[in-house]
């Protein structure tokens, strides 16, 4: 009980003031891997990961030694270090978060198991063009949010001080990482509902690369924004599924129409492939 009221007033305190919380690192024992190290972040509203071989092979169905894979809304890690995993250290996981708080336990991860893989952590935002955003939370502690380009948003009242950069995918890359694009085979979004304009931004690297794509239906989307997600990826050549959790027993229900997405009413994982 004790405990259940510390943890009770840490989570009302991390909503109403800003301040830092650390990583903290465990480490996990996988079936194939051996020991891997995790940094969680020890904001009270962050819920902890526990890394599995379950979560790293359901992404080795999709991603191979050696490959360019890309999360976009990387948060602390907890999808980046199993894409970084099952790409290898001879691959290129790249994690983009514009959140400042949550980024720094980002890069924690990526300093960690050495020799397993090469993730690198990006501090911004995927838009249209590059462009700069305020970066805004519901909760003091920003363990969510997302950017607007003005201070009023839906996100929340709480404003990160300092503004967050927006670039073009397509673009950085051909700067950044022109030998690697194409090795694109992966790409994992997760935008608090902004996914779909995601994709339209990016839809020029799915076209000519076909990677992977996993996205969410967010659960405050309207049934029409839900359709238009499921057009955008079908327009550019994709079926469409939806998983339970990215564990490789998941349940996996193909999305055979539009009206077939609109059924679930709460946030749930796409993932689509190319079409054969």
């Amino acid at each position: 009980m004790l405990n259940y009221i510390r943890q009770s007033l840490r989570r009302k305190k991390a909503r109403r003031v800003t301040q830092e919380y650390p990583p903290i690192v465990k480490t996990y024992h996988l079936e194939n891997l051996g020991p891997i190290e995790f940094a969680n972040w020890d904001n009270p509203l962050a819920p902890e990961f526990v890394i599995t071989q379950s979560n790293v092979d359901f992404f080795s169905k999709f991603i191979k030694e050696g490959d360019l894979v890309i999360d976009i809304g990387a948060n602390f890690g907890d999808t980046t270090v199993p894409m970084g995993l099952s790409a290898g250290v001879g691959g290129l996981t790249l994690g983009f978060d514009p959140n400042p708080y949550v980024f720094k336990i980002l890069e924690k991860n990526s300093s960690l198991n050495y020799g397993k893989y090469n993730l690198v952590p990006l501090p911004y935002a995927i838009s249209k063009e590059e462009a700069e955003f305020y970066f805004i939370s519901s909760e003091a502690s920003f363990a969510n949010g997302g950017i607007s380009p003005t201070k009023d948003s839906i996100h929340g009242k709480f404003i990160y001080p300092e503004k967050i950069i927006g670039i073009k995918l397509s673009d950085f890359l051909e700067k950044e990482y022109p030998d690697w694009m194409s090795k694109l085979s992966f790409i994992k979004i997760d935008t608090e509902g902004y996914d779909k304009e995601i994709i339209k931004s990016i839809s020029d690297l799915l076209a000519k690369y076909k990677p992977t794509l996993v996205a969410e239906s967010f659960t405050k989307n309207s049934d029409a924004e839900k359709i238009e997600l499921y057009s955008v990826i079908e327009d550019l050549g994709y079926d469409i599924y939806y998983f339970s959790d990215f564990v490789m027993d998941a349940k996996i229900v193909p999305l055979k129409s539009k009206s077939d997405i609109t059924l679930y009413k709460q946030t749930i994982n796409i993932y689509a492939t190319p079409k054969p």
